[in-house]
């Protein structure tokens, strides 16, 4: 991580060393006083360019508008965990600080806490678009302190993909409806009895894969439990919950039995690219934990062109543990685009979040980006609602989505959630010992026994 770090500080030096070309603008304002040089950072990862076609279309409709303006586009190459630190170095100072970035919305409180993020609140409430988005996506982007820190772009839900070829083989229904944690299992067992040379099943899991791990693999396993991270009416985070050490079993069963990919390519960083562009193309996977937008891979636009995924490929929804609660569990994150505090031109930038933000983009983004769209014109938009054959269904369990609790301990809290799954998939703890550790790593994080609990707020 110290390496990642400095090479993040030589990567915001030189990308970002180039300072503004007009004077600061009075801030607050909605226009910006003039032409002027902004900088946008976000994260370029795999083969993906998606969000880099994106943002040079937009770039180019911002600067025909801004005569004399200069948008300047930073990817950013890196794993998720290390772009977020990356970010994180690039915005402690005005000298390597972009004006615009992508932000994910599980960081904002984090971010807020170390100051690096800018309120948005004096631009909005002059902005006649903002009541176009979905309640539940402005309260991602708001800050504890009720202000709000950044416009989102979209929002996901996850779920089970699965290869019905594959299933065919293995004598499983084309129309696959598990009800319980056992069936997903069952499931993965008889495919690998049945069709050898296939993975069975894929959750992300340990520290190279970051969030993905935290969020698509644990906690699509302890929110289906009666157990959650956070209990908000105690405000208080939870520990020795029976979810946290069943997820954890879960964990050790898919792996110890051969059920999962090897633990060596598990944790490879690149899994999350290999899934989406090898894996599943090439039909070497037969049951997938993950997000809504994986099929954006298989576009024309996208890094797998794959025509015929949308009849190969069925999805469903996880379901809970023993199929109690709501009977199947999604979890939903979303990012936004954020305008650091250190920004030398936050006008223009705000200017810029406007254009990326307007109906014809955000759809055009919804679309190719294979995003649950949070803008209400968008959703209810015929073209965006049959871009895609997968599209109402993952729409459809945002009725059932959770959302992570985004406060400032969180990302530490996730940290040690990623090292339990490691330490259980690698087989160096049995699942009891890696809760316990979790316990007492959290208890250290969040400020003592005093701000836990054992009693989750439940489904």
């Amino acid at each position: 991580m110290a390496a990642a770090a400095a090479g993040a500080l030589l990567l915001g030096v030189s990308a970002c060393s180039q300072g503004s070309t007009t004077k600061q603008p009075e801030a607050g304002g909605s226009q910006s006083s003039g032409p002027a040089h902004i900088k946008i950072a976000y994260q370029q990862w795999g083969p993906g360019v998606v969000m880099k076609n994106f943002l040079t279309g937009v770039k180019t409709e911002y600067e025909a508008a801004h005569p004399g303006s200069q948008v300047e586009i930073v990817p950013v190459v890196a794993s998720e965990n290390d772009y977020y630190t990356k970010i994180q170095l690039m915005m402690r100072s005005p000298n390597t600080a972009p004006d615009i970035v992508y932000e994910d919305t599980f960081l904002i409180n984090s971010d807020i806490t170390a100051g690096y993020l800018k309120p948005l609140d004096d631009y909005i409430g002059k902005w006649d678009q903002w009541s176009q988005f979905e309640d539940t996506a402005k309260g991602a982007a708001r800050g504890q302190d009720g202000k709000t820190y950044g416009v989102p772009d979209g929002t996901d839900t996850r779920a089970l993909w699965y290869n019905k070829q594959i299933f065919a083989k293995a004598g499983l229904p084309a129309d696959w409806q598990p009800k319980t944690w056992d069936d997903v299992l069952s499931a993965a067992r008889t495919i690998k009895q049945k069709v050898p040379g296939v993975i069975p099943f894929n959750m992300y899991s340990g520290k190279p894969m970051g969030e993905a791990s935290a969020m698509q693999g644990f906690e699509m396993l302890l929110y289906g439990t009666k157990d959650t991270l956070y209990n908000f009416d105690q405000k208080k985070w939870v520990v020795g919950s029976q979810g946290f050490k069943d997820s954890l079993n879960f964990v050790k069963t898919v792996f110890s039995e051969g059920l999962a990919p090897s633990p060596k390519d598990a944790l490879s960083p690149n899994m999350g690219s290999k899934v989406g562009t090898e894996l599943l193309p090439q039909s070497k996977l037969a049951i997938d934990l993950d997000g809504s937008w994986i099929y954006g891979n298989w576009l024309k636009s996208g890094a797998k062109p794959w025509p015929q995924w949308s009849t190969v490929l069925g999805q469903t929804a996880m379901p809970t543990q023993d199929g109690g609660g709501k009977g199947k569990v999604s979890l939903s994150g979303g990012w936004t685009w954020a305008i650091p505090a250190k920004s030398k031109n936050p006008d223009a930038a705000w200017d810029f979040i406007k254009t990326l933000q307007t109906q014809k983009n955000a759809a055009k983004y919804a679309t190719d980006g294979a995003q649950i769209a949070v803008r209400k014109d968008v959703a209810s938009d015929a073209a965006y609602k049959s871009s895609s054959a997968s599209t109402q269904f993952f729409t459809d369990l945002v009725s059932v989505t959770v959302y992570r609790p985004a406060l400032p301990e969180y990302p530490k809290v996730s940290n040690e959630i990623i090292t339990a799954m490691e330490s259980v998939m690698t087989g160096q703890s049995q699942p009891d010992a890696a809760a316990k550790n979790y316990d007492q790593a959290v208890e250290g994080i969040v400020g003592g026994k005093d701000s836990t609990t054992t009693q989750s707020t439940g489904q």
